[in-house]
């Protein structure tokens, strides 16, 4: 039987605590995740989330997102994220970061204080072997072609992507402060 992930919570006055991963989500708590953006130079790299994930299953999403373990910074997530589900790993450059809520189905909630992270690669120097537990399918697009692409079907695409994209139209970020 597998461990309850535990991952960081956010209290009131900003303090962390424990959480299991899968309680945060059914009580819509707070808690810290990672968002990363792999480019090739306007074209993104998405993913199509595995059909049998608790959540948001067989959708498109970023690069790849987690929630980083209890004792976990989030660079230290980012970059394990980026090898379990993708099979490679890069130099990640860290963003701002941002909060959002959104309902992801089956009676789950989304609370996030998510830091952002992107890198620059040559695709055609990237070997790309995805996770056929975490990841279905993986293509690079341009965020003009995303954004017709969820408009003309935003189910096809996670909550916390499709929120990304309307507060990220070019999918361009700050450097964090």
């Amino acid at each position: 039987m597998n461990k309850p992930l535990i991952i960081p919570a956010v209290a009131p006055d900003g303090s962390f605590y424990p959480v299991e991963k899968l309680q945060a989500h059914i009580d819509g708590v707070l808690h810290l995740a990672v968002s990363v953006f792999v480019f090739d130079g306007d074209h993104l790299l998405i993913q199509k989330r595995a059909a049998g994930k608790y959540h948001c299953g067989g959708q498109w999403a970023n690069t790849c997102c987690s929630h980083p373990h209890w004792d976990e910074s989030v660079e230290t997530c980012a970059e394990r994220r980026l090898m379990d589900e993708l099979g490679f790993t890069l130099p990640l450059t860290r963003h701002q970061t941002v909060e959002y809520e959104a309902s992801v189905g089956e009676g789950l909630k989304e609370h996030e204080r998510v830091t952002l992270f992107s890198a620059q690669v040559d695709r055609s120097k990237l070997i790309v072997a995805p996770n056929p537990d975490e990841v279905e399918d993986v293509r690079w697009v341009t965020a003009a072609d995303l954004h017709r692409e969820v408009l003309d079907n935003p189910n096809a695409f996670t909550p916390w992507f499709r929120i990304y994209l309307g507060r990220f139209p070019g999918l361009k970020f700050q450097a964090a402060a």
